[in-house]
């Protein structure tokens, strides 16, 4: 399985992904899902991948295949985000024919950058062709094993939060994830871009024994269970349902369908 996350705020878009990629209980394997496209000065791109291994691979080495080959449609020659997701549902609806097509083919995207001229977004492309953005509501993104990492995003990700925020949030939601679910797992890639800059300079990737990754775990643990400990008691609410309780001492006996009369 796999988790990749992207947040899109008013100070740039954070990046993060494992790199565990299961065929079976007894094939895992690491790849990197996240991959850096890009001209400094002009334009950047990071696309993150889930799904079909085969196809996903596919899909990023036509990309890389037509910038080689200066293609009439490329990520160098795209003019906006908007036409950069047009570009990658095409190759990847394309490929996953190639590949045999079917639901076992399928592979999801994220694209996110900055095209100069235009204002920073972030895209989910899905194996259709089709593609989403961001709201103020929910200004990130996520594919593959979604549900565990999505409550920190919902309580804490605003436009206005700050990147390192961000990036601290996407390590807590991948901590998350890769506590309930073996099949995502480490190295955990994370890469910040900001806004307006046309560069990617923050790049880190935390292996398996990765001190600062069990700090964050470790913390995030300890802060969940200390807030669970001051919660308010259930007696607190007034309106707690309870049983109701005959005080009469007399049991209280439902009528049998046999004393029924005919």
């Amino acid at each position: 399985m796999t988790y990749c996350l992207a947040i899109s705020v008013n100070d740039g878009i954070v990046f993060c992904s494992d790199s565990r990629t299961n065929a079976g209980i007894d094939q895992v394997s690491t790849y990197s899902k996240m991959f850096r496209f890009g001209v400094d000065g002009s334009r950047q791109f990071c696309v993150l991948s889930a799904g079909n291994l085969a196809t996903t691979q596919g899909v990023i080495s036509k990309l890389e295949s037509d910038i080689k080959r200066a293609s009439s449609v490329n990520l160098m020659t795209v003019t906006s985000m908007e036409e950069a997701a047009e570009y990658l549902g095409e190759v990847s609806v394309a490929q996953q024919k190639k590949t045999g097509g079917g639901v076992t083919f399928e592979a999801n995207f994220i694209i996110g950058g900055q095209v100069n001229g235009e204002k920073h977004e972030i895209m989910m492309i899905y194996p259709e062709g089709n593609h989403i953005t961001t709201s103020d509501d929910t200004p990130y993104l996520q594919i593959g094993e979604s549900k565990y990492g999505k409550p920190i995003l919902d309580r804490i990700l605003k436009p206005a939060t700050s990147l390192d925020t961000c990036a601290l949030c996407a390590l807590v939601s991948m901590d998350s994830t890769l506590r309930s679910n073996l099949t995502v797992g480490p190295p955990v890639e994370v890469m910040i871009y900001y806004r307006d800059t046309y560069v990617f300079t923050d790049h880190h990737r935390f292996d398996a024994d990765s001190e600062f990754l069990r700090e964050i775990s470790r913390s995030w643990d300890e802060r969940l269970k200390d807030a669970f400990r001051q919660m308010p008691p259930i007696a607190w609410a007034a309106n707690w349902d309870r049983p109701k309780i005959d005080t009469s001492n007399k049991a209280i006996e439902s009528p049998s369908p046999f004393d029924r009369n005919n």
